[in-house]
Protein backbone atom coordinates (compact mmCIF):
# COMPACT_ATOMS: atom_id res chain seq x y z
CA UNK A 1 0.00 0.00 0.00
CA UNK A 2 1.21 3.39 -0.51
CA UNK A 3 -0.37 6.47 0.62
CA UNK A 4 -0.44 10.07 -0.01
CA UNK A 5 -1.66 13.46 1.73
CA UNK A 6 -3.89 15.39 -1.32
CA UNK A 7 -4.15 18.45 -0.31
CA UNK A 8 -4.76 17.69 3.40
CA UNK A 9 -6.81 14.32 2.29
CA UNK A 10 -5.99 10.74 2.50
CA UNK A 11 -5.49 9.07 -0.81
CA UNK A 12 -3.99 5.70 -2.13
CA UNK A 13 -1.16 5.68 -4.75
CA UNK A 14 -1.02 3.31 -7.71
CA UNK A 15 1.39 4.04 -10.48
CA UNK A 16 0.13 7.03 -11.45
CA UNK A 17 -2.90 7.12 -10.41
CA UNK A 18 -4.41 8.36 -6.67
CA UNK A 19 -7.76 7.52 -5.05
CA UNK A 20 -9.50 9.69 -2.02
CA UNK A 21 -9.80 6.97 0.80
CA UNK A 22 -12.85 8.68 2.38
CA UNK A 23 -15.13 9.07 -0.72
CA UNK A 24 -13.69 5.53 -1.76
CA UNK A 25 -14.79 3.80 1.96
CA UNK A 26 -18.36 5.55 1.61
CA UNK A 27 -16.66 6.84 5.01
CA UNK A 28 -15.55 4.22 7.00
CA UNK A 29 -12.22 6.01 7.17
CA UNK A 30 -11.65 9.83 7.56
CA UNK A 31 -10.15 12.04 5.50
CA UNK A 32 -7.00 13.24 7.87
CA UNK A 33 -3.96 11.36 7.09
CA UNK A 34 -2.77 11.22 11.06
CA UNK A 35 -6.43 9.50 11.85
CA UNK A 36 -5.40 6.38 9.57
CA UNK A 37 -2.36 5.09 11.83
CA UNK A 38 -4.22 4.00 14.48
CA UNK A 39 -6.07 1.76 11.73
CA UNK A 40 -3.25 1.13 10.19
CA UNK A 41 -4.22 -2.32 9.51
CA UNK A 42 -8.01 -1.97 9.06
CA UNK A 43 -7.25 0.48 6.15
CA UNK A 44 -3.82 -1.80 4.59
CA UNK A 45 -7.17 -4.99 4.17
CA UNK A 46 -9.48 -2.44 3.22
CA UNK A 47 -6.67 -1.36 0.77
CA UNK A 48 -6.11 -4.90 -0.66
CA UNK A 49 -9.48 -4.64 -1.88
CA UNK A 50 -9.66 -1.93 -4.22
CA UNK A 51 -8.72 -1.78 -7.89
CA UNK A 52 -7.29 1.95 -7.83
CA UNK A 53 -6.77 2.22 -11.79
CA UNK A 54 -9.98 0.95 -12.12
CA UNK A 55 -11.88 3.24 -9.63
CA UNK A 56 -14.03 5.64 -10.86
CA UNK A 57 -13.00 7.97 -8.11
CA UNK A 58 -9.63 7.77 -8.87
CA UNK A 59 -7.28 10.65 -10.94
CA UNK A 60 -4.19 11.33 -12.06
CA UNK A 61 -1.11 11.43 -9.23
CA UNK A 62 -0.03 14.44 -11.68
CA UNK A 63 -3.07 16.33 -10.83
CA UNK A 64 -2.55 16.19 -7.09
CA UNK A 65 -1.36 18.39 -4.69
CA UNK A 66 0.96 16.65 -2.40
CA UNK A 67 1.57 17.79 1.26
CA UNK A 68 3.63 15.31 4.09
CA UNK A 69 2.23 12.00 4.41
CA UNK A 70 2.32 12.35 8.14
CA UNK A 71 1.76 16.29 8.37
CA UNK A 72 1.25 16.78 12.05
CA UNK A 73 3.65 14.09 13.39
CA UNK A 74 3.51 14.18 17.74
CA UNK A 75 7.25 13.45 17.23
CA UNK A 76 10.28 14.06 14.89
CA UNK A 77 12.98 11.51 15.93
CA UNK A 78 16.58 12.48 14.55
CA UNK A 79 19.30 9.95 14.40
CA UNK A 80 22.98 10.98 14.10
CA UNK A 81 25.88 9.45 12.67
CA UNK A 82 24.18 6.11 11.59
CA UNK A 83 26.34 5.15 8.61
CA UNK A 84 29.89 4.76 9.30
CA UNK A 85 31.73 6.70 6.33
CA UNK A 86 29.18 9.58 7.30
CA UNK A 87 30.85 9.41 11.01
CA UNK A 88 34.21 9.61 9.50
CA UNK A 89 33.26 12.57 7.41
CA UNK A 90 32.40 14.26 9.97
CA UNK A 91 35.68 13.12 12.02
CA UNK A 92 33.38 11.71 14.52
CA UNK A 93 34.19 8.14 15.97
CA UNK A 94 31.50 5.77 15.81
CA UNK A 95 28.52 5.73 18.29
CA UNK A 96 27.85 2.67 20.37
CA UNK A 97 24.41 4.18 21.04
CA UNK A 98 22.96 5.97 19.02
CA UNK A 99 22.90 9.39 18.60
CA UNK A 100 19.16 11.00 19.10
CA UNK A 101 17.83 14.55 18.47
CA UNK A 102 14.74 16.00 16.88
CA UNK A 103 13.02 18.21 14.76
CA UNK A 104 10.76 19.74 15.77
CA UNK A 105 7.53 19.40 14.50
CA UNK A 106 6.57 22.44 13.04
CA UNK A 107 10.04 22.12 10.42
CA UNK A 108 7.79 18.96 8.57
CA UNK A 109 6.91 20.19 5.06
CA UNK A 110 5.39 18.44 1.85
CA UNK A 111 7.64 16.93 -0.99
CA UNK A 112 7.76 19.67 -2.82
CA UNK A 113 8.50 22.91 -1.01
CA UNK A 114 10.95 25.98 -0.86
CA UNK A 115 13.52 26.24 1.27
CA UNK A 116 13.99 30.06 2.64
CA UNK A 117 18.26 29.91 3.51
CA UNK A 118 17.76 31.57 7.35
CA UNK A 119 22.27 31.20 7.19
CA UNK A 120 24.86 30.72 5.12
CA UNK A 121 25.75 27.08 5.87
CA UNK A 122 22.69 25.29 5.20
CA UNK A 123 23.56 21.44 4.39
CA UNK A 124 21.64 18.24 2.83
CA UNK A 125 21.42 14.75 4.66
CA UNK A 126 19.23 12.47 2.55
CA UNK A 127 17.28 9.83 5.20
CA UNK A 128 15.13 7.12 5.00
CA UNK A 129 12.58 8.12 7.37
CA UNK A 130 10.48 5.33 9.71
CA UNK A 131 6.51 6.46 10.16
CA UNK A 132 5.25 4.65 13.33
CA UNK A 133 1.60 3.11 12.82
CA UNK A 134 1.29 1.81 16.37
CA UNK A 135 3.06 3.06 19.17
CA UNK A 136 4.47 1.67 22.86
CA UNK A 137 7.34 1.54 25.26
CA UNK A 138 9.85 -1.18 25.48
CA UNK A 139 9.06 -2.83 21.84
CA UNK A 140 11.14 -6.25 21.59
CA UNK A 141 13.14 -6.12 19.10
CA UNK A 142 11.49 -9.24 17.52
CA UNK A 143 8.29 -7.24 17.23
CA UNK A 144 9.58 -3.93 15.75
CA UNK A 145 8.40 -4.17 12.61
CA UNK A 146 4.19 -4.68 13.24
CA UNK A 147 5.16 -1.19 14.81
CA UNK A 148 5.65 0.27 11.48
CA UNK A 149 3.22 1.78 9.25
CA UNK A 150 5.46 2.54 6.04
CA UNK A 151 8.91 4.22 4.82
CA UNK A 152 9.39 7.41 2.74
CA UNK A 153 12.04 9.86 1.70
CA UNK A 154 13.21 12.43 4.26
CA UNK A 155 15.51 15.59 4.19
CA UNK A 156 17.08 16.69 7.60
CA UNK A 157 18.17 19.81 6.32
CA UNK A 158 20.45 21.42 8.92
CA UNK A 159 22.06 25.22 9.25
CA UNK A 160 25.24 24.08 10.47
CA UNK A 161 26.47 27.26 12.06
CA UNK A 162 23.48 27.61 14.08
CA UNK A 163 23.50 23.98 14.89
CA UNK A 164 26.86 23.77 16.75
CA UNK A 165 26.53 27.14 18.29
CA UNK A 166 26.95 27.92 21.74
CA UNK A 167 28.72 24.55 24.38
CA UNK A 168 27.40 22.68 24.84
CA UNK A 169 25.58 22.79 20.75
CA UNK A 170 22.26 22.33 19.93
CA UNK A 171 21.59 20.44 17.50
CA UNK A 172 17.62 20.75 17.15
CA UNK A 173 17.23 24.51 16.75
CA UNK A 174 19.45 24.08 13.62
CA UNK A 175 17.37 21.54 12.55
CA UNK A 176 14.04 22.58 12.79
CA UNK A 177 13.90 26.00 10.28
CA UNK A 178 10.53 26.45 8.60
CA UNK A 179 10.52 23.13 6.00
CA UNK A 180 13.69 21.65 7.24
CA UNK A 181 12.17 18.33 7.31
CA UNK A 182 10.44 17.68 4.28
CA UNK A 183 8.97 14.43 3.57
CA UNK A 184 7.16 11.91 1.17
CA UNK A 185 5.68 11.77 -1.80
CA UNK A 186 4.17 8.92 -0.12
CA UNK A 187 4.21 6.22 2.50
CA UNK A 188 5.01 2.94 1.36
CA UNK A 189 3.87 -0.53 3.44
CA UNK A 190 6.77 -2.72 3.31
CA UNK A 191 5.65 -5.41 1.75
CA UNK A 192 6.02 -3.38 -1.35
CA UNK A 193 9.60 -3.47 -1.30
CA UNK A 194 11.51 -5.91 -2.92
CA UNK A 195 14.08 -5.85 -0.10
CA UNK A 196 13.37 -2.90 2.62
CA UNK A 197 16.73 -3.43 4.30
CA UNK A 198 18.40 -2.49 1.11
CA UNK A 199 17.19 0.56 -0.51
CA UNK A 200 19.29 3.37 -2.56
CA UNK A 201 19.53 6.65 -1.72
CA UNK A 202 20.36 9.50 -3.11
CA UNK A 203 20.68 13.37 -3.13
CA UNK A 204 21.26 15.64 -6.49
CA UNK A 205 21.57 18.90 -6.48
CA UNK A 206 20.63 20.60 -9.77
CA UNK A 207 21.89 24.15 -9.89
CA UNK A 208 20.16 27.19 -11.69
CA UNK A 209 21.37 26.51 -15.09
CA UNK A 210 20.01 22.57 -14.76
CA UNK A 211 23.43 20.83 -14.54
CA UNK A 212 23.15 18.27 -12.04
CA UNK A 213 25.92 17.12 -9.16
CA UNK A 214 24.83 13.53 -7.31
CA UNK A 215 26.47 14.63 -3.90
CA UNK A 216 25.00 11.76 -1.85
CA UNK A 217 24.90 7.96 -3.25
CA UNK A 218 24.32 5.03 -0.10
CA UNK A 219 22.36 2.43 0.36
CA UNK A 220 20.09 1.49 3.54
CA UNK A 221 22.26 -1.51 4.41
CA UNK A 222 24.74 0.46 5.33
CA UNK A 223 22.68 1.83 8.89
CA UNK A 224 24.84 1.38 12.00
CA UNK A 225 21.83 0.73 13.84
CA UNK A 226 18.91 -0.59 11.30
CA UNK A 227 15.60 0.28 12.07
CA UNK A 228 14.19 -2.58 13.72
CA UNK A 229 17.03 -1.92 16.43
CA UNK A 230 16.33 2.13 16.56
CA UNK A 231 13.02 1.07 17.21
CA UNK A 232 13.97 -0.78 20.07
CA UNK A 233 16.37 1.34 21.36
CA UNK A 234 14.67 4.17 21.04
CA UNK A 235 11.44 2.78 23.06
CA UNK A 236 12.89 2.38 26.00
CA UNK A 237 12.79 5.81 26.67
CA UNK A 238 10.33 6.95 24.91
CA UNK A 239 7.01 6.38 24.15
CA UNK A 240 6.42 5.95 20.49
CA UNK A 241 3.42 7.62 19.05
CA UNK A 242 1.20 6.71 16.22
CA UNK A 243 2.52 9.05 12.98
CA UNK A 244 5.72 9.58 14.69
CA UNK A 245 8.69 10.43 12.21
CA UNK A 246 11.87 8.23 12.73
CA UNK A 247 14.95 9.87 10.76
CA UNK A 248 17.49 7.06 10.26
CA UNK A 249 20.96 8.85 9.59
CA UNK A 250 22.29 9.86 6.45
CA UNK A 251 25.20 8.44 4.33
CA UNK A 252 28.26 10.37 3.54
CA UNK A 253 28.53 13.62 0.83
CA UNK A 254 27.15 16.03 2.95
CA UNK A 255 28.42 19.73 2.48
CA UNK A 256 30.15 19.94 5.57
CA UNK A 257 31.87 16.49 5.14
CA UNK A 258 33.81 17.81 1.90
CA UNK A 259 36.93 20.11 1.22
CA UNK A 260 36.43 22.26 0.74
CA UNK A 261 32.85 22.84 2.40
CA UNK A 262 30.47 23.36 0.12
CA UNK A 263 26.26 24.34 1.15
CA UNK A 264 23.28 25.07 -0.29
CA UNK A 265 23.02 28.38 -2.30
CA UNK A 266 19.66 30.30 -3.78
CA UNK A 267 18.88 29.21 -7.09
CA UNK A 268 19.54 25.29 -6.90
CA UNK A 269 17.12 22.47 -6.59
CA UNK A 270 17.40 19.64 -4.26
CA UNK A 271 16.27 16.05 -5.07
CA UNK A 272 16.26 13.08 -2.90
CA UNK A 273 15.36 9.85 -3.80
CA UNK A 274 14.81 6.32 -2.00
CA UNK A 275 14.69 3.27 -4.64
CA UNK A 276 10.95 2.03 -4.40
CA UNK A 277 9.46 5.23 -2.60
CA UNK A 278 10.12 8.07 -4.62
CA UNK A 279 11.74 11.53 -4.32
CA UNK A 280 11.14 14.71 -3.06
CA UNK A 281 12.42 18.34 -4.13
CA UNK A 282 12.96 21.43 -2.66
CA UNK A 283 13.94 24.65 -4.07
CA UNK A 284 16.29 27.24 -2.19
CA UNK A 285 14.95 30.65 -1.99
CA UNK A 286 16.58 34.03 -0.29
CA UNK A 287 18.59 33.56 2.33
CA UNK A 288 22.09 35.10 3.70
CA UNK A 289 24.99 36.11 0.88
Amino acid sequence: MRTANNAGRLSLVHDDRILDVERASDGLFTADPMQAFARWDELTAWAATIDIDAHPGSSALADAALDAPSPRPPQVIGVGLNYADHAAESGLPLPTEPVVFTKFPSSVAGPDVDVVLPGPTVDWEAELVVVIARGGRNIPLSEARSHVAGFTVGQDLSERTVQWQGEPAQFSMGKSFENFAPIGPVIVTLDELADPDRLAITTVIVSADGAETEMQNGSTDQLIFGVDELIARLSTTIELLPGDLIFTGTPPGVGAGRNPKRFLVAGETLVTEIGGIGHIRQRVVGGQP
